[in-house]
């Protein structure tokens, strides 16, 4: 297990602070040329640390303007805009994909893993799985630290959507206010921003064409309209079945329908046609055979170890790496393992297994309870020739926090995304 502290004993005391003071950083300015190389996501990296443990939220605009995050969100979201519903990492013989899970605004438990897995670069390749912000104090640094090295390494970096990149979750769960805190009157300008960036990020990858990756897991297919229906219907008319529709009638949808699925809402869809981003982004394993609806959330679908086998047989895959689900949701899952590693192997069928991975440690930041989940976090590493056996690498929180507020009501709303409220969804149009 790997120490940020540096020391063998993850219950040992963290080192002293350095004595000297690092001087406040200028104000970030975005490069002329707009290449963000290396060295520059470092001295940003740097800054974004020095911001969370110096500065009040309300200041954070004296070293990144409005004006500079609008730029960065939009530089960012021209690469995502032109990537694929289903993003294709196909690494070298000499490259290694780490994936990570859900971090969740814990911007120096990122710092961590970062440098201890090892930066993003010509050999070692990165998928981020969602859930960047919400809950954790410091979502806005985190996500944009993601996405510049998005920017830097566009083909090395890929980052994939979460269910908490939408305007719901965000407005339920912190983000929302802490990007209006942070900036003020401008607040609701940037906030804007990103999520118009969030509907860009694409929703799942294919690594090294044996490796499915997707926040929540699998999703449910089209289906054709019963005869009696279809006589009403135009030509050719498909329909995707909603939560309405007999859970008999659920199928396996195939990675042709992803790939053709609308990902530009500001909150996947619970009804309707449109349900594959929704079923992508909220779904959970199950113990249980088959597939059916996932009526613990209101959204998404549950699904079997039948339904695994399936899907990698189908689209001759080894692996399925999801994340979605931290301490708190597995707490309450009784029929699959706990998430105090950070990582848990929920199906093994023969054609290969089913991976939840959380990477936010000691989670969620802010607990109501004195008695703490104190979990690891984790992420794992995928190296050749077959790049389908996961090396697990567990960790724990970087300790100090800096002191901070919530940005929600943390004891008042469930930690497990459970009880959603459905009609508060803005399932309609992009904010485009």
């Amino acid at each position: 297990m790997s120490d940020p502290d540096g020391a063998a004993d993850p219950s040992s005391p963290p080192l002293p602070p350095s004595p000297s003071p690092v001087p406040r950083p200028a104000p970030v300015e975005w490069p002329e040329d707009g290449v963000l190389t290396r060295d520059w996501v470092a001295a940003f990296t740097a800054t974004l640390d020095w911001c969370s443990r110096n500065l009040p939220p309300d200041q954070i605009p004296s070293v990144l303007s409005a004006d500079f995050v609008r730029r960065l969100l939009l530089a960012a979201a021209v690469i995502l805009h032109r990537e694929p519903n289903i993003v294709r990492v196909d690494p070298r013989p000499d490259q290694a994909v780490v994936v990570v899970g859900d971090v969740h605004g814990q911007l120096h438990d990122v710092i961590f893993l970062l440098r201890d897995a090892g930066f993003p670069s010509e050999e070692r390749i990165f998928v981020f799985n969602g859930d960047y912000v919400d809950r954790g104090a410091w979502g806005l640094e985190t996500l944009l630290l993601l996405l510049a090295w998005k920017i830097s390494l566009p083909n090395r970096v890929f980052l994939l959507r979460g269910n908490h990149e939408s305007k719901y979750c965000t407005s339920v769960y912190g983000f929302e206010r802490e990007v209006m805190v942070k900036y003020k009157g401008q607040g609701s300008q940037v906030y804007r921003k990103f999520l118009r960036c969030f509907e860009d990020l694409p929703l799942a990858s294919i690594i090294a064409g044996c490796v499915y990756t997707a926040h929540g897991g699998i999703f449910r297919g089209a289906v054709v309209l019963p005869s009696k229906r279809a006589k009403r219907a135009k030509k050719g008319h498909r329909h995707v079945l909603s939560s309405t529709d007999d859970p008999i009638t659920l199928k396996l949808g195939s990675l042709d329908e992803l790939l053709k699925a609308r990902r530009t809402v500001l909150d996947p869809p619970w009804e309707g046609s449109n349900l594959i981003p929704g079923d992508v982004l909220w779904s959970d394993p199950s113990m249980d055979k088959g597939l059916s609806l996932n009526k613990e959330r209101g959204i998404g679908l549950l699904w079997g170890p039948d339904i695994t086998q399936q899907f990698l047989y189908t689209n001759n895959l080894k692996l399925i790496t999801r994340s979605h689900e931290g301490p708190d949701a597995r707490d309450k899952r009784h029929d699959l393992l706990g998430m105090g590693s950070g990582y848990t192997t929920d199906h093994h069928v023969a054609c290969g297994k089913l991976i939840t991975l959380f990477s936010a440690p000691d989670y969620p930041q802010f607990q109501a309870s004195e008695d703490r989940y104190n979990n690891s976090g984790a992420y794992l590493v995928l190296s050749p020739p077959d790049f389908a056996t996961p090396d697990f690498h567990s960790f724990q929180a970087v300790k100090p926090r800096p002191k901070a507020n919530p940005f929600y009501d943390f004891e008042e709303v469930i930690d497990s995304d459970e009880e959603l409220n459905l009609g508060a969804m803005d399932t309609g149009n992009s904010s485009s």
